[in-house]
């Protein structure tokens, strides 16, 4: 993840300064904006190289789960930091559309910029995707979905300018930074909601819990999966539950059966960080229940 993190820092970066510097001496309002998204992907990139030392530090006696959940409210973080660069960009297009008198007709080397920027940010969005997938990271696969949208912003920027130059309406550079500014509050929104999915102790495929009953369903010996509690930390899921089992069976079969359960769990679901299965007597009730989920629910 640290390897990850230090590409996409150094690549947005390279791409930020770039589209910034040109969109300034272009005079494009569409490149600037695209730069000030890319910007923001430094940001990222940089709180990720922070996330990942911080989340590669192993369990202690403060945080027995570890530090994986580091990452949701990097993710948290970010979000602020993106939407208040979107608000800006929003400010400054909507004011230059609707006030500005007069505005100078971007150059050529705008469009140039934009084509090269593209290409960059798929290298980078495919790079980061890969990577993520490889160490299953909630985050790293987060910004390359960022990185795959800030290349339909990028696409954006090119029609723009193209029909800027086309019809000779320097005010259509002004519009399409506001567009941008849209996608980037846009993307602001969606991070702030997806970090919740962690930081709240929920997951975002609920069809997990029936692989969950299946596994108990295909182990000899336990019955009736209930309190069944899944949430995610660092990509991962922590898994518990109560299973019931024959009241008469020793504590030695008792516990080849919670192993067994476990085994077919983790043969159902992948990315498991941890289970943890309480066996009950046949036939026990709680009334006061409360947490968790089962067939009856």
């Amino acid at each position: 993840m640290l390897r990850a993190s230090w590409v996409s820092t150094i690549g947005n970066a390279i791409l930020s300064l770039m589209k910034l510097v040109i969109g300034f001496l272009t005079g494009s309002l569409a490149v600037i904006s695209d730069g000030i998204d890319s910007a923001t992907d430094v940001v990222v990139s940089i709180v990720m190289v922070f996330t990942a030392r911080i989340v590669s530090r192993p369990p202690d006696l403060k945080y027995v789960y570890g530090y994986e959940k580091a990452e949701g409210i990097a993710s948290k973080i970010l979000s602020f930091v993106i939407f208040y660069a979107g608000i800006q960009m929003l400010i400054s297009s909507v004011h230059a559309t609707f006030w500005s008198v007069e505005r100078p007709m971007p150059e050529t080397l705008a469009i140039v910029v934009t084509i090269f920027s593209i290409f960059g940010k798929l290298a980078l969005s495919f790079y980061q995707f890969r990577a993520g997938k490889r160490i299953a990271s909630t985050m790293l696969i987060a910004n390359a979905k960022n990185m795959r949208n800030d290349v339909l912003i990028s696409c954006g920027v090119l029609v723009g300018l193209f029909f800027t130059f086309i019809l000779r309406m320097p005010v259509l550079d002004a519009i399409t930074g506001i567009i941008i500014s849209l996608f980037i509050l846009k993307t602001a929104i969606s991070i702030f909601l997806d970090s919740n999915t962690e930081l709240m102790d929920s997951i975002n495929d609920t069809a997990v819990y029936d692989s969950v009953f299946e596994a108990v369903d295909a182990t000899a010996g336990a019955k009736n999966p209930h309190r069944v509690r899944i949430r995610t930390t660092g990509g991962m899921y922590l898994i518990s539950l109560d299973i019931e089992a024959d009241g008469n069976c020793s504590l030695n079969e008792a516990h080849k059966i919670a192993n067994q359960v476990e085994e077919n769990i983790c043969k159902c679901i992948e990315n498991v960080y941890d289970i943890r299965i309480h066996v009950e007597p046949e036939g026990t009730v709680h009334s006061d229940e409360k947490f968790g989920i089962g067939r009856w629910k």
